[in-house]
């Protein structure tokens, strides 16, 4: 059954968003939409939601239907309100009092704690403030979800959790995904959309076999384009002949055959299209200045303590090597970042000793931080680069354009860039620093596909030296070589990452 059906639907801001997209929603569509940073998954939603009208085509909802809209950012009205409250608020308030179960059950099924029901959102994490926002839909029994970015802000066993809740959603409930996560995408849909400015792309695959059907698409149209082209060419030196002929000879009738093939090659010149080339968000590229070291970090027995002095686990004997991808694996509050903050301490400052960690005089450092930290949101793109590298204003506005940020941007504040623009501003300093190792804490939380296959292939590439913590379960199988657990206040080393994923049941 047929719950939306979505017509010609087009959206203009600066350049196309998308255009003639034609999308039916059935129930028991679990669909995953696709595209690179601000190119109009959020655009889409808000539209099938009724929250924003197209610029062309319509949407169609079926009589009756309730939508379930889950944003990427809390409403501010509703930060100082409790978590528990804030999902009652969800209900129209003459069933309140009669369906507050609802709320419970609600908060049952997300496994939200007992500590946290009553706490203020803006007292909670990202995560948790999402999964707030989540269940606001969920007490309303919506016929259909929309979900933008769900997993922003989740740890490892957050994401398995909702995939297991998505997953065990009544059959015939559709829902609508936009997410960066491949594993995620893979292990949730039935349907990938790959959102495009001219002609959208949609398969009823899961992602990862969409992309590659979709890679066979694109080779098909290049070739069919070549084709054309080609035959295009040869029309063109058929006239240009039979013209030289047609003059000398003052044959009328030869050149009015040299007049058809030049139409005919005019005709075939318009019709063809060369294959989607998809618009660069920004290039990410890295650095490696190389080193003759062959040992970069030993590690003799560290103790990792938590900020009031608790021990979280000893490192034991263990030694990061030249080449080495370290996935640091553990469960929230493990102390996976606690350790790459002591790393990055013992490297920046040598001089404050650190008990069980030595490092090379020759390593360089290029630190990547999950909040983006080192960025100061007042600061803009141009003066953060001219004020750290010796680069002229004309290079550093080239370096910055290159990494998608227009003119416009270089000299806006920081703290107004989208999170993907300010990730790659930080991909860029770590380009410019030229480290011979990686402290890479969630490289790829505000990185869309394609710029964390550009951050794989940069790091595969250079054979770069790095330690990285990631909630990215395809990042992780892609890019680490070595795997360190911490578990039983211990580092261990995994052959690979699966019985880790397992143990949380994130094996998708």
């Amino acid at each position: 059954m047929t719950v939306i059906n979505i017509r010609n639907l087009g959206v203009t801001l600066n350049a196309p968003l998308f255009s003639r997209l034609n999308l039916v929603v059935n129930a028991g569509d679990r669909i995953g939409l696709v595209a690179a940073n601000g190119r109009g998954k959020s655009t889409l939603l808000r539209c099938i939601a009724g929250l924003m009208e197209p610029g062309e085509g319509e949407v169609t909802r079926s009589r009756g239907l309730t939508i379930g809209y889950v944003e990427q950012e809390v409403p501010s009205m509703l930060m100082d309100t409790p978590f528990d409250a804030a999902v009652l608020e969800a209900l129209p308030v003459d069933r309140r009092a009669s369906e507050s179960w609802r709320v419970e059950m609600a908060l049952e099924s997300l496994e939200v704690p007992e500590a946290l029901r009553r706490r203020p959102l803006k007292q909670l994490s990202g995560g948790w403030q999402r999964l707030a926002l989540l269940a606001r839909v969920v007490v309303t029994e919506v016929d259909v979800l929309l979900l933008d970015e769900p997993t922003n802000h989740l740890d490892l066993a957050r994401i398995r959790q909702l995939e297991n809740w998505l997953n065990a959603l009544p059959r015939d409930l559709p829902f609508v995904i936009s997410s960066h996560d491949r594993a995620f995408l893979d292990a949730t849909t039935n349907r990938t959309v790959f959102l495009r400015p001219e002609q959208s792309q949609i398969f009823s695959l899961p992602y990862t076999r969409a992309r590659a059907a979709l890679s066979e698409v694109d080779a098909s149209d290049e070739r069919r384009y070549q084709r054309d082209v080609k035959a295009a060419q040869q029309l063109r030196q058929r006239a240009a002949k039979l013209n030289n002929i047609g003059v000398n000879s003052g044959s009328d009738l030869l050149l009015q055959k040299t007049k058809q093939l030049k139409q005919q090659a005019e005709k075939l010149e318009d019709s063809a299209k060369p294959a989607h080339l998809e618009r660069s968000a920004g290039t990410i590229k890295l650095a490696n200045r190389g080193t003759h070291a062959k040992v970069l970090i030993a590690l003799d027995d560290a103790a990792v303590a938590a900020p009031d002095g608790r021990l979280l686990f000893k490192t034991g004997k263990q030694f990061v090597c030249k080449g080495d991808r370290i996935v640091l694996l553990g469960s929230n509050g493990a102390g996976k970042t606690r350790l790459v903050a002591m790393l990055r301490q013992a490297i920046e400052s040598p001089e404050a000793m650190q008990a069980g960690i030595k490092v090379t005089q020759s390593l360089a450092l290029g630190y990547c931080g999950q909040d983006l930290a080192d960025l100061a949101d007042a600061d803009t793109p141009m003066r953060t680069i001219v004020s750290r590298f010796d680069v002229g204003d004309q290079r550093a506005r080239a370096l910055l354009a290159g990494a998608g940020l227009s003119v416009a941007m270089q000299s806006r504040p920081i703290g107004r860039l989208s999170g993907g623009q300010k990730a790659r501003l930080g991909m860029l300093l770590l380009r410019l620093a030229q480290p011979n190792f990686y402290l890479l804490d969630e490289p790829t939380n505000h990185l869309d596909i394609e710029g964390q296959e550009a951050l794989e292939d940069e790091l595969l590439e250079h054979q770069a030296s790095c330690l990285l913590v990631s909630h990215d379960r395809n990042f992780m199988r892609t890019v680490g070589n070595r795997f360190w657990l911490i578990e039983k206040k211990k580092l261990v080393e995994l052959e690979g990452p699966e019985r880790f994923f397992a143990s949380i049941g994130a094996t998708g």
